[in-house]
């Protein structure tokens, strides 16, 4: 009986380190990086903080984990040229159709996103695990989002030399949606992107590459 009970309380290291993430995505999501240590962590999933460790490694490394591992390996433009949705297509997609995309990728994860904005507002501290990615992170994703054959109005000229103020305001926009949606009362977070597509990709200009 107590053998049996053992094997059913054995979990595989992959599960372990989604219970660790799981767990640290809720509290980190409301305390804060410097408002949750890992044994808060640990007691959440009921591990001893040295046997958390042994799966992410230090505090910095969880951070990792969760960033890097999870909330930037989801909802990419890759996923979304899979995903066979209008405006999909590997060889042209559209990049205001990613971005709707994106959006209702996001809406299904308010766990993981509110964590992503509090260690963004957390790290205008220098001192902070993040502070070089999210100074790095406009760069970044507009290099990111440049590796793929958009298909833009032949207007707007070459994606080098014309999207990246576009780039730059819908992400702008997204974050302030997100955060208004993290709000009481919230907003519907697509619904309101759509208002924000129309300005950022007016008519008729971008009809016919939405």
């Amino acid at each position: 009986m107590v053998d049996d009970k053992r094997r059913r309380v054995r979990k595989s290291p992959e599960e372990r380190r989604r219970e660790i993430t799981d767990a640290a995505v809720r509290l980190i999501g409301l305390k804060g990086y410097y408002g949750t240590s890992l044994k808060d962590i640990a007691d959440e999933v009921g591990m001893s903080q040295p046997g958390m460790l042994h799966y992410v490694g230090n505090k910095e490394g969880l951070l990792s984990l969760l960033i890097t591992d999870d909330y930037d390996a989801h909802g990419t433009p890759d996923d979304f040229l899979a995903s066979g949705l209008p405006g999909s297509d590997p060889d042209g997609p559209s990049f205001p159709a990613y971005l709707r995309y994106l959006v209702r990728f996001n809406a299904a994860r308010p766990e993981l996103l509110r964590l992503y904005m509090i260690l963004e507002t957390e790290s205008f501290d220098p001192e902070h695990p993040l502070h070089e990615y999210f100074e790095d992170r406009p760069e970044a994703t507009w290099d990111h989002y440049s590796r793929y054959p958009w298909r833009i109005p032949p207007q707007m000229g070459e994606w080098e030399t014309s999207m990246r103020p576009l780039v730059r305001r819908s992400l702008a926009a997204m974050d302030g949606i997100q955060l208004r949606w993290m709000r009481r009362p919230p907003v519907d977070l697509y619904d309101e992107w759509l208002e924000f597509e129309e300005m950022i990709f007016p008519s008729p200009l971008w009809d016919g590459y939405r």
